[in-house]
């Protein structure tokens, strides 16, 4: 078994499940999306884009591009919640707690879209 592949997935993996459990719930319902939850979905999905540098596959390239994205997504999403409850001293509205979670969204999907190719070039290297 290689370690390096087992703890890349994980990385992999656990930002998606942890930008899951974020978008879960009422879109618009601030007491079902927790900060902490966002900021390490964004720590997580950091730490797997580090680890996607090194891949010199065409594969690792559309990995890292999708990372990026959900990298980016997540961001948008922190920096948004981060001015208006800390800029502005504002509790977070139906309206704002919709874009913070439809940006996570975004960010899901490019998750899947690199769990999707991971599972994919798994299939693909046993043969």
């Amino acid at each position: 078994m290689n370690m390096e592949k087992v703890v890349f997935a994980f990385f992999i993996l656990l930002a998606l499940t942890l930008n899951f459990g974020f978008f879960l719930g009422d879109i618009d319902d601030p007491s079902q999306h927790h900060a902490f939850e966002l900021f390490a979905a964004l720590v997580v999905s950091l730490i797997a884009t580090v680890m996607k540098f090194g891949d010199r596959t065409p594969v690792g390239s559309v990995l890292l591009a999708a990372s990026l994205v959900a990298d980016l997504q997540l961001l948008a999403a922190t920096v948004v919640w981060a001015v208006v409850t800390v800029g502005f001293g504002d509790t977070l509205t139906p309206a704002v707690t919709a874009s913070i979670v439809s940006l996570s969204g975004g960010a899901l999907l490019a998750n899947v879209v690199s769990v999707v190719l991971l599972i994919m070039e798994t299939f693909v290297a046993r043969r």
